[in-house]
């Protein structure tokens, strides 16, 4: 016969098992009662948890069980359980403070830069907010923190170091361009929020979704057909692109936070990114520093970059460049779902549901349209980009189309804008305290003593111009910064001088691709949470290799024919 068990905590009455004594239990004495199997059940009827002569924080427990098959035998174990204190204390918590390897790896790179002698020719100042500024850097890739906790710790060390005054550290929020992009993501929140995001984005799916590729095309010329028309690069990506790009992955089931977003979104969302920057690059009216590399090139060489020899210049490297960009990252960081037969006419049944265009879905469209109309005519109406998106948004506020409330819980955008702001603040005080200047003369001198040819100099210049761009959550900043002494130092060095300010200005847009914080467009997208960090800055380089090889390759032999060099 199997054994019998029965378990219950309570003091029994027995006077006469001194070792059951609540401070005297130390083992598991055991006391044999026979007698028949069939009344286990009825022995024990005063064994009841009404005792009082035991202490109410030590209850023993006991066991009651049949010692084996043939015996006649119960068994009456007794051990110590846990107090009921014990029992009712609360789960510990989880750790809900700062990743510890993360941050010590983030003050271990600002405390190591701060500790080496300042260079030659480079400020104390100057070389603290380097510390600080990479020691941010470290914290934003590493992620100790959330983004905008890392960023405001790193204005709080300039400002505790007094490397930085209160407002020069927070300067920068009063700075257009995070404001345009937090104003964004407001447009995004109306743009889906009224269905008109899934609506145009189920006629993107209807004539193009057969395939991720065929629909990753679609957006990539579209966005670079309107790019001459709309010099900031943030408000066509934030306001137009990102909305769209975020109601399509949400038709195709691409969502953040459920396991879905490599199924289209992650591709989708870096593709178009990485193609923003290519289609600035392509027209001097596609990004709003553009012009500031056209005026220092007069200012330096005497020449000006017309509309037309821009174009002229850069549309063989920036069309090779849109077509063979989309399909590198498709390959290396492919969409699980590359053919969707079926898709068209899904999305035709949905529009068809849909029905005509509702109220909001109107004045979010006409919106919308003043909007861009806006950001297109903005320099003849002397409208700058920022406040046309404010008085979008007035608009999608007074009407109800989007409410307060709903921007205020738009986490990504108050985030966003708390770390751009950060970043754009510390890097211009670098260059205002010289760090820049320095670099820059250090670096021209280096190449000039090589001896090399102008080619090979050039090519060096190109490059040292490109990557330290890491350096930079600003273009215009970089162009600012840097242009000028590179375009001097090229030109010097035998390269031709109208050439050097052409590739120097395109690259000053391409560049952009390498961080989440390199140009207006880069922390819209990163924002939308589909494509981790690290990836994001992994596939930012490779991109950046393949963007420098097309321009100085295929473009290189374009300018030849065309006889820039």
């Amino acid at each position: 016969m199997a054994s019998l068990a029965l378990t219950s905590s309570y003091t029994p009455p027995f006077r006469s098992i001194p070792s059951l004594k609540p401070r005297s239990i130390k083992s598991q004495p055991v006391v044999s009662i026979h007698c028949p199997r069939s009344t286990v059940h009825h022995k024990f009827p005063s064994l009841t948890p009404t005792h009082k002569s035991f202490s109410p924080f030590i209850i023993p427990k006991f066991s009651f069980s049949v010692a084996n098959s043939d015996s006649n035998s119960v068994r009456i174990h007794a051990s110590a359980a846990s107090s009921p204190a014990s029992l009712n204390s609360p789960a510990k918590q989880p750790w809900q403070g700062a990743a510890i390897k993360p941050l010590i790896a983030s003050i271990a790179t600002g405390i190591i830069l701060w500790l080496i002698p300042t260079p030659e020719g480079v400020s104390r100042n100057a070389w603290q907010l380097l510390s600080i500024f990479l020691a941010t850097i470290m914290g934003i890739i590493t992620q100790p923190l959330p983004l905008g906790a890392v960023a405001l710790m790193g204005l709080g060390a300039s400002v505790l170091t007094k490397t930085l005054t209160f407002s020069a550290a927070f300067s920068a929020f009063g700075d257009p361009i995070p404001w345009l992009i937090a104003l964004a993501f407001f447009f995004a929140r109306g743009f889906i929020k009224t269905g008109l995001g899934n609506r145009i984005a189920y006629q993107f799916v209807k004539l193009f979704g057969s395939s991720s590729l065929g629909l990753g095309y679609s957006l990539v010329f579209s966005e670079a057909l309107l790019a001459p028309a709309i010099p900031s690069v943030s408000a066509r990506a934030g306001g137009i692109f990102l909305p769209l790009v975020k109601s399509l992955c949400v038709a195709c089931g691409s969502n953040v936070g459920d396991g879905t977003e490599d199924k289209l979104g992650s591709w989708l969302m870096l593709t178009c990114f990485q193609t923003s920057v290519i289609s600035s690059s392509m027209f001097l009216t596609a990004m709003a520093a553009n012009p500031l590399s056209a005026n220092l090139t007069y200012n330096t060489i005497k020449q000006t970059i017309g509309w037309t020899d821009w174009a002229k210049a850069a549309i063989v490297p920036g069309l090779v460049s849109l077509i063979v960009v989309p399909l590198v990252l498709f390959f290396i960081y492919p969409p699980s779902v590359k053919s969707s037969p079926d898709a068209p006419k899904l999305a035709r049944e949905k529009l068809e549901k849909m029905g005509p265009m509702t109220q909001n879905e109107i004045i979010m469209a006409l919106t919308l349209l003043l909007t861009v109309g806006l950001w297109v005519f903005g320099g003849t109406l002397k409208i700058d980009a920022v406040t046309a998106a404010i008085l979008g948004l007035a608009i999608l506020l007074v009407t109800g189309v989007v409410t307060w409330k709903e921007c205020l819980s738009e986490a990504v955008a108050w985030d966003t804008l708390t770390w751009f702001a950060a970043l754009i603040a510390m890097a211009g005080y670098l260059n205002k305290y010289g760090l820049i200047s320095w670099f820059s003369e250090t670096v021209v001198k280096f190449v000039g003593g090589l001896g090399l040819s102008w080619q090979l100099s050039f090519s060096i210049l190109v490059l040292l111009y490109f990557y330290s761009h890491y350096f930079f959550a600003s273009g215009a900043a970089h162009i600012g910064a840097m242009f000028t002494a590179f375009l001097s130092v090229a030109s010097a060095l035998g390269t031709p001088s109208y050439f050097a300010a052409l590739v120097l200005s395109f690259l000053s847009n391409l560049m952009g691709g390498l961080t989440h914080y390199g140009i207006g467009s880069a922390p819209v997208f990163y924002g939308a949470n589909y494509v981790p960090l690290a990836k994001w800055w992994g596939y930012g380089f490779l991109i950046s290799v393949v963007n420098v090889l097309i321009w100085l390759g295929v473009g290189g032999v374009w300018w030849k024919a065309i006889g820039l060099w």
